[in-house]
Order: C-alpha cells, then sequence, then structure tokens
C-alpha cells in the first residue's frame, strides 16, 4: 500500500513517517514544503511548497492509495495575522480540499485528516466528556477552519467515493514538543516556584505514539471509513497532576504552591490572560471509546512511560550536545 504523508517534517507527521518505515507492507512518501529535513533513503520525498488553494499535487499524488494529511495551519497564541479566520480558511480549507479533490480524481481511496478537538469547543464541564458524535461548536479561528475543512471533506466523500477519515485529537505530548507542553517541561526543570498545587480540573490529552498509533490503524481497518474519532490516552490529569507525572519523568522536584484557583482566575481576567486560566484551571474531557469500541485500539503508551521517553531523549539530546562542543574546542586546538 502507497502512503502519502503531508507536513512530514511536522511533530506529528515526523512521528508517522518513523513509524511507517518500520512496516514492511507500507511505501511511503514524504511530501514538504521545502527540503530541510533529512528522512530514511527508503522514503520518496517529494517538495509541493506552500500548502494553499492552488498547491498542484498531482506529482505527488501518483500512486497513492491513502493520504495521511497532517499538514495545517497550526493553532498560535499571538496570531499575527490582520484577520486570523481568513488566513487559517486559505490553509486549514481551501488547501485541504483542493488536496482532497485532487486525491479523488488521482483515485485515492482514504483520506486521513489530523483535525483538533477544538472543533468541539474549547472545554467541558468536570466530568462531562466530548463525544464524537457531539455537535461541533468551535470558537477561535482554529477550530473553524478545522471544522469547515472537515464538512468539506465528508461532502466531498459523498460526491466521489473517496473515503475519509477524521481524527480529533486534544493536546499531542512527545518528544519533540513544543509550545506549552516545552513551557511546562521548563519551568519544572528550572526548578521554579508555580502557583499551581490545588487544580482539580480533569483534562486529557494524547501522547504522540498513541496518536500515531490510531493514525496507522485508520490507514487501512475497514471500519474507520468515513467516521469521526476523537482520541486520548484514556487517563485524565488534573493541571496540579500533570504537572507532578512531568517532575517525576524528569527526576525533579515539585515546587507548587496551593494558591486557591478563584484567586488566580481573577487575577488573569483583570491582566487580560483569561484564556491562559482557562487552559490551566478549566476542564476539557474527551471519550475515546468510539476508537476502542468500533476499531478495537487500546493505548499503546501510557502517560507516564510516554514522558519517560520524552526525559530520556532530552538526556540522549543534552549529551550529544555537550561532546559536539567538546569536539569542536579540540579540532581547533589540533589545526594550530
Amino acid at each position: 500500500m502507497n502512503i502519502l504523508v503531508t507536513g512530514a517534517s511536522g511533530f506529528v507527521g515526523s512521528a508517522v513517517v518513523d513509524r511507517l518505515v518500520t512496516r514492511s507492507e507500507f511505501t511511503l512518501r514524504a511530501a514538504l514544503r521545502q527540503m530541510n529535513h533529512q528522512f530514511p533513503p527508503m522514503v520518496d520525498v517529494i517538495q509541493v511548497g506552500d500548502m494553499a488553494p492552488d498547491t498542484d499535487w498531482v506529482t505527488a499524488l501518483q500512486g497513492i492509495d491513502v493520504v495521511v494529511h497532517t499538514a495545517a495551519r497550526v493553532h498560535v497564541m499571538r496570531d499575527t495575522a490582520t484577520d486570523p479566520l481568513i488566513e487559517f480558511r486559505r490553509v486549514n480549507v481551501e488547501g485541504t480540499l483542493n488536496l482532497a479533490r485532487q486525491s479523488a480524481a488521482a483515485g485515492v481511496k482514504r483520506f486521513v485528516f489530523i483535525s483538533s478537538i477544538k472543533v468541539n469547543d474549547e472545554g467541558t464541564l468536570l466530568k462531562k466528556s466530548y463525544m464524537a458524535d457531539d455537535s461541533p461548536a468551535p470558537i477561535d479561528p482554529y477550530g473553524i477552519s478545522k471544522m469547515e475543512a472537515e464538512q468539506g471533506l465528508q461532502q466531498l466523500a459523498m460526491e466521489t467515493g473517496i473515503e475519509v477519515v477524521i481524527i480529533r485529537p486534544p493536546l499531542v505530548y512527545g518528544p519533540g514538543v513544543k509550545a506549552n507542553f516545552a513551557s511546562i517541561i521548563k519551568w519544572i526543570s528550572r526548578g521554579v516556584p508555580l502557583p499551581l498545587g490545588a487544580v482539580y480540573n480533569h483534562r486529557s490529552l494524547v501522547a504522540l505514539d498513541n496518536l500515531v498509533d490510531f493514525i496507522i490503524y485508520c490507514i487501512d481497518h475497514p471500519k474507520a471509513a468515513n467516521e469521526v474519532f476523537l482520541l486520548s490516552d484514556g487517563e485524565d490529569v488534573s493541571t496540579t497532576e500533570l504537572l507532578q507525572k512531568v517532575a517525576k519523568a524528569f527526576g525533579k522536584k515539585t515546587r507548587l504552591i496551593p494558591v486557591p484557583v478563584w484567586l488566580m482566575t481573577f487575577v488573569a481576567k483583570l491582566v487580560g490572560k483569561s484564556d491562559v486560566a482557562n487552559r490551566l484551571f478549566g476542564s476539557l474531557q474527551v471519550d475515546n471509546s468510539k476508537a476502542r469500541d468500533l476499531l478495537g485500539w487500546q493505548p499503546v503508551v501510557t502517560m507516564d512511560e510516554q514522558l519517560k521517553k520524552m526525559a530520556s531523549d532530552q538526556k540522549h539530546d543534552k549529551f550529544y550536545r555537550k561532546k559536539r562542543h567538546e569536539i569542536k574546542p579540540a579540532m581547533g586546538n589540533h589545526g594550530e
């Protein structure tokens, strides 16, 4: 089976490629915006340029059976675009549907689309989970663009017969993670005291290894066709518990001060950071029972196991950076 992975140099896309190359039943092609990433020699790498409404995918799609579409304009905290929704729609809606239409025309059988839990909304009540069949209710431009892309793909599936699989993950964490989760690791590693010792919310996350495993499940599972799945590790944690788990995995002590949530929420509103307060103190729970029951899928790693893997990778990175630093002066002295 021939697979095309878009966004193949990204956080999720590169992990999908790394896993697929270990599977002999798949032949792999990686689509990149620019040639800035190294892949194993068995991967067919092709440069397609920006993800746009007029991108030409004809060459990339030749002989392809399944497209795994991870490329996107991602959600950012400080968007500098004059109209973010227009920019999100250009890439995430028009760019995605352009690729999907060309995929259908090229005879691609299945299109696996990595969407976002933001299609459902920004948060849940405590112990109330999003379900796969809940009505979409996105709030921000990113979530709206993902919802519109989903709707366009579902319409295209009805018109052309191409099978569409939609996966909505919450926050994804794993080796190489950036943004908010990387900040958490930095705070814990530096021993920064945090006023987050008494937060009793419930949040779902998904380990990168679990997401990648599920994506591969959806490549050829017959029951995945034209379905929407919500995904998580199946072990919801509070912000306080998450920080404690990160500290344990990285071998650090937690310095969590039990400041009342109502007080921190009040201060956050005063300084215009209500969105930050919502992510830290609010709940967002995902019911992944559809993935388990319909496809028979089970998480391949626990949260603790994925965090330990992240800590191990970070130690290796530090070790090799230190070695490179030691080698350079030695070579310089020898040259003199």
